[in-house]
């Protein structure tokens, strides 16, 4: 089963953008027609929902693929009195 690391960029994600985004479905169309088709489980449960929203550490699988969501990597900028 191949594993795909997906970063969010915001808090959430609709699971048809999150397959179309990963390279699972090849359109939007197709995502919905996947979830639609009862192919698409989240964290253990089939998922008939199109736009339910994915969070970061949700786990999806679909088509021999698992997709685990990753919270977005923060950019901090140090303090000024932490600059040499």
């Amino acid at each position: 089963m191949d594993l795909i690391d997906f970063e969010l960029r915001g808090e959430h994600i609709t699971l048809d953008a999150l397959l179309k985004a990963t390279g699972v479905s090849s359109s939007g169309g197709a995502a919905k027609a996947l979830v639609a088709a009862g192919g698409v489980q989240v964290d253990g449960r089939d998922e008939l929902r199109k736009t339910c929203k994915i969070r970061a550490g949700q786990v999806v699988a679909v088509a021999g693929r698992r997709i685990k969501v990753a919270p977005p990597v923060s950019v901090t900028t140090p303090a000024p009195e932490a600059l040499p």
